[in-house]
């Protein structure tokens, strides 16, 4: 076979089984006060990609975004990106700014709704809270993730912060965001959890 052929089958091959994974987050996912090549989404795509498969991510987290920031920008992101796969990480800007659980749950509801209908693959994050924020609102936030997830059959990715809270170094002064140091930690996490729901998980 020429080898000219042999290349066009092999990327002929690579669209018919890429994966397009859009990542729809907050500052947790954008490279919060780092280079945007260091954040996770985009180790995690060179994980994929080091492996073999055929996965393009699709980072459009923005920091300091909330659900309704979401639910604005998702149609868009959609129609452009036509992503298989959407991971759906919002909701702790709305949480610290202790806006109303059911209007979080209604904006993420309508979000999964619309990727849904477009064809694409939705997986929740867990959100959690600091526990200053009372034991009555923290129950009722953190319980619109789950009840979501159950709702909507869907996957829900476990919070990816709690496991680097107690490591020296993963987390920045203000508690809240991972350091640079812990992005690889977080793709690794995510990289476990995500890959058995990838359109086609063989290796070209």
């Amino acid at each position: 076979m020429p080898r000219v052929l042999l290349l066009l089958l092999l990327l002929v091959s690579f669209v018919t089984h890429a994966n397009t994974v859009l990542i729809l987050g907050d500052s947790l996912s954008a490279g919060y006060r780092m280079n945007a090549e260091q954040a996770w989404p985009p180790l995690l795509e060179k994980k994929w990609q080091q492996e073999g498969k055929a996965v393009q991510v699709i980072n459009a987290s923005v920091s300091g975004d909330t659900t309704q920031g979401g639910l604005q920008r998702l149609p868009s992101l959609l129609a452009e990106h036509q992503p298989n796969l959407l991971l759906l990480e919002l909701g702790a800007n709305d949480g610290l700014r202790g806006l109303p659980p059911s209007s979080i749950e209604q904006n993420l509801a309508t979000m999964i709704t619309s990727a849904q209908q477009a064809g694409a693959k939705v997986v929740l994050t867990q959100i959690k809270l600091p526990p200053n924020y009372g034991r009555r609102y923290l129950q009722q936030f953190e319980a619109v993730f789950t009840q979501l997830a159950k709702e909507h059959s869907l996957p829900l990715l476990p919070f990816f912060v709690v496991p680097l809270i107690e490591q020296d170094g993963m987390m920045m002064d203000d508690g809240l965001h991972p350091t640079a140091n812990a992005q690889p930690h977080i793709a690794q996490q995510v990289h476990g959890f995500l890959t058995p729901y990838l359109k086609d998980n063989r290796k070209l």
